[in-house]
């Protein structure tokens, strides 16, 4: 995968988390209008904490935990593995279980007939062939993480998550409603589109294609609070997908606050307006949404909110789709398991220099979060990867981790990105916190950022705020070599890039490539 789709693999977990945690305060209670705004204020059946997840992530992340192993998902001994995770979910964790979901692993536990896998499917058999309604919609809103581990192959995505579904959802709906999804989180990863649930078609059998076109093209043209009945697998999907695209894509114009990546909150936001169970369609649209446009489409408010078991928060939903994505492998550098990134030659030595118009505010590199003893700061807000571990070992500060990557064409967001990190440091510095804004080098990434701080503080342009802040470096970035970051940092303004032609702006060194 390149950046832009290792971006949008990291968005599929969090993605439905964040989608959970938004629709648990409103799960079956009264359906919002469309002019109410749904809110990550917890609440709801647990009762949940502000950001925390319900059951759907809970028993998603039991999967990912398996698939992030790099484990081939058809086999029985991951099977058997997922299984026992359900039921030490269900025994210590649980927060709140549905009513097909408990029957089967309740009556799975009761017997000793095969390994824990086959006594899980065949309960599940049991249930769908004894109970008149078995179509629930508990297994589609856990098994998006299962896309990811097939990137490469289709036919084994069906396969698994036929087998994953099974375990609890074994109906022909619920089997087929999956791989609609899996379908639409895989080509929406690799390729940036919401075409594959429609593609996704073909994998069904030929007598159910017909059945599901209709059922998405009603999807379509309805509302999502058009399904009020929607634990039924199929009217969840079809309200997911109505929120889905029913929601308009906002067209970029920075300077007006626009951006396409905010189809991702707009369209969340839709799928909890459905009503019901929120939580459930929510996190179902989550997922095929986080593929879609990634994590760094997220709102940063709702990845530093996100959390739930066992002992979960955003970052560590990433760590797990991305590993899923990857096969279960790190990269070179250790990413993204390791407990603390290593530092590339280019990042120099430790530095701090103030903001040249908030001297609470210090930009730094990456080497500076080595700091021995206790820091002077109260949050610091990355932009790059750190690890794992917490960002400074002797302080207990405010971590803010943001999705950017300093390198032409690896952004899919960077506006809304760079537009959100200003505005997060804005959020910090009012709530009297003391912050460290750093990258790898302090060089590229963190100076633009610093720009479009400025221009919140007040009517900055972006030419002054971005030589005041070549000047506070001393002189020293590497800005220019990347336009495109460059470029939004005018663009966000309102302004056209300046690139004089004398090759230097009151200390801006001009070094412009085609794009």
């Amino acid at each position: 995968m390149d950046e832009q789709a290792t971006d949008r693999a990291a968005g599929v977990l969090i993605g439905a988390g964040v989608g959970d945690a938004l629709g648990v305060p409103y799960e079956f209670a009264r359906t919002l209008g469309p002019d109410e705004q749904p809110v990550m204020k917890g609440g709801g059946l647990g009762p949940y904490k502000p950001g925390e997840y319900s059951d759907d992530t809970q028993m998603h992340v039991c999967i990912a935990a398996v698939a992030a192993s790099g484990a081939d998902l058809t086999s029985r001994s991951a099977l058997d593995q997922i299984a026992r995770n359900f039921q030490q979910w269900v025994t210590g964790g649980a927060s709140d279980v549905g009513s097909q979901t408990r029957g089967v692993l309740s009556a799975a536990r009761r017997t000793d007939v095969g390994s824990p896998s086959e006594a899980l499917t065949e309960a599940a058999a049991a249930y769908t062939a004894t109970t008149q309604y078995s179509a629930g919609n508990g297994s589609l809103m856990r098994t998006g993480i299962v896309a990811l581990a097939y990137l490469d192959d289709p036919s084994g995505m069906v396969e698994a998550v036929t087998a994953i579904s099974s375990l609890t959802h074994s109906d022909p709906e619920c089997v087929e409603a999956c791989i609609l999804w899996c379908s639409g989180i895989r080509t929406a990863v690799l390729d940036g589109t919401f075409d594959g649930v429609r593609q996704g078609v073909d994998l069904l059998p030929p007598d159910r294609q017909a059945i599901w076109h209709a059922r998405l093209t009603e999807a379509e043209t309805n509302p999502p609070h058009h399904w009020p009945r929607n634990g039924y697998v199929v009217t969840a999907l079809q309200a997911a997908w109505s929120a889905i695209t029913g929601t308009p894509v906002p067209p970029l114009l920075p300077a007006e606050g626009s951006f396409p990546a905010q189809h991702f909150q707009l369209a969340l936001e839709a799928a909890v307006r459905a009503g019901n169970d929120t939580d459930t369609v929510a996190a179902i649209a989550g997922a095929l949404l986080g593929a879609r446009w990634g994590v760094s489409a997220i709102p940063l408010a709702w990845q530093q909110a996100v959390h739930g078991w066992p002992g979960m928060t955003g970052p560590d939903l990433v760590r797990l789709a991305v590993l899923t994505a990857r096969k279960g492998f790190d990269d070179a550098d250790g990413w993204p398991s390791a407990s603390r990134a290593p530092f590339p030659a280019h990042a120099g030595a430790a530095f701090a220099v103030a903001h040249p118009k908030d001297d609470g505010l210090l930009l730094g590199n990456l080497p500076l979060t080595e700091y021995k003893g206790r820091a002077p700061l109260d949050a610091v807000v990355s932009l790059c990867r750190v690890g794992q571990a917490p960002i400074l070992s002797g302080t207990d500060v405010e971590h803010v981790r943001v999705w950017i990557v300093d390198k032409p064409g690896a952004n899919g967001n960077l506006h809304y990105v760079l537009d959100q990190a200003a505005r997060e440091v804005l959020r910090l510095r009012c709530e009297g916190k003391r912050v460290l804004l750093h990258c790898v080098a302090g060089r590229s990434r963190t100076p633009a950022v610093a720009a479009v701080y400025s221009g919140l503080l007040g009517d900055t342009p972006p030419l002054p705020a971005l030589v005041a802040v070549f000047r506070a470096l001393g002189g020293r970035w590497t800005l220019t070599a990347h336009p495109e970051l460059h470029d939004a940092v005018y663009e966000l303004a309102g302004s056209p890039p300046y690139w004089p032609k004398s090759g230097r702006a009151g200390g801006v060194s001009r070094r412009r490539s085609a794009h």
